[in-house]
């Protein structure tokens, strides 16, 4: 009995500790992290130096997959879509997801409404949202060609998704619909932490709009901007399922990005280890996003 009382004890007095209590309350989490990102990661790390297919390890061949890739016109081709798409997808976001949020900050009737359908958006499932776009776009039954029609504008349909370069701007534009609400709720809550004096100060000595927004709105902003923006990059980087449901990364590979390329050739075509190849070069830019965010956090 006294040796089961001292084991109680001791347990008691490593359970007081803040630190080992700490790591007891992270545990599950961390493990959910190992398995479900750590270990995938690495897998697929591993499999891009493999000449694995489906139903076979394969073997270790080195950074074959990686010097192949760069000779493959494709992948250029498919890289100049990703970059494209997420540049002028994120900026423009970033521009009317600003633009949104000071209107939304201001007083008017029927605000608490305006707010939550401005949220519709991004709450909308991707897949949902990417079947009525495609159906916005269609060919034969297109909404938009529709009323330029009525209104005497065009004479024909437009085929959104069968020109390369429509094709391209119009998925673009599918994501900006979806990402606007993420940036304007998102820096909604930044200005509203804004002390209100602050603008007061600056009417009473004289400050437009526009001189109180970019001496006080803009650089108290900017912080939490910075990091909206790195999390927007990160998730328009890495899309897959707005492109896949729309184009399948067609016409003639016109909106193929590295996600919708790699599951072409890992999933569809058998070589895991060329697919693997290709998700990885997501990689150096989703670091690169991260330490920014990462930096930006430890600076709030």
């Amino acid at each position: 009995m006294e040796a089961i009382r001292r084991i109680r004890g001791g347990l008691w007095r490593v359970l007081e500790d803040r630190n080992v209590l700490g790591a007891l309350f992270i545990l599950p989490a961390l493990l959910i992290l190992v398995v479900f990102l750590a270990y995938p990661f690495f897998l697929g790390l591993w499999l891009s130096f493999t000449d694995a297919m489906i139903g076979r390890r394969g073997i270790f061949i080195g950074v074959a997959h990686y010097a192949s890739l760069l000779k493959d016109s494709l992948f250029w081709v498919v890289t100049f879509n990703t970059f494209l798409y997420t540049i002028v997808a994120v900026a423009v976001k970033l521009i009317l997801g600003l633009a949104l949020a000071i209107v939304l900050n201001r007083e008017f009737w029927g605000k608490s409404l305006v707010r939550a359908i401005v949220l519709l958006p991004w709450i909308v499932p991707t897949a949902l949202s990417a079947i009525a776009w495609w159906w916005i776009y269609d060919a034969q039954f297109s909404v938009v060609s529709w009323v330029l029609k009525q209104a005497g504008i065009i004479q024909q349909n437009i085929n959104f998704l069968g020109e390369p370069w429509l094709a391209r701007w119009s998925v673009i534009v599918a994501n900006i619909w979806r990402g606007v609400p993420f940036f304007a709720i998102g820096l909604l809550a930044g200005l509203q932490t804004i002390p209100p004096h602050l603008y007061e100060a600056a009417a009473i000595d004289g400050a437009t709009g526009w001189s109180q927004f970019r001496h006080i709105t803009w650089p108290l902003l900017l912080p939490l901007t910075a990091v909206v923006t790195v999390f927007s990059v990160i998730w328009t980087f890495a899309d897959f399922q707005l492109i896949y449901i729309l184009t399948r990364g067609g016409p003639a590979n016109a909106t193929h990005l590295y996600g919708t390329l790699a599951y072409q050739r890992a999933i569809q075509g058998g070589q895991m280890g060329e697919g693997a190849a290709i998700a990885n070069f997501i990689f150096p830019v989703l670091l690169v996003c991260v330490i920014v965010a990462f930096r930006y956090l430890r600076r709030e």
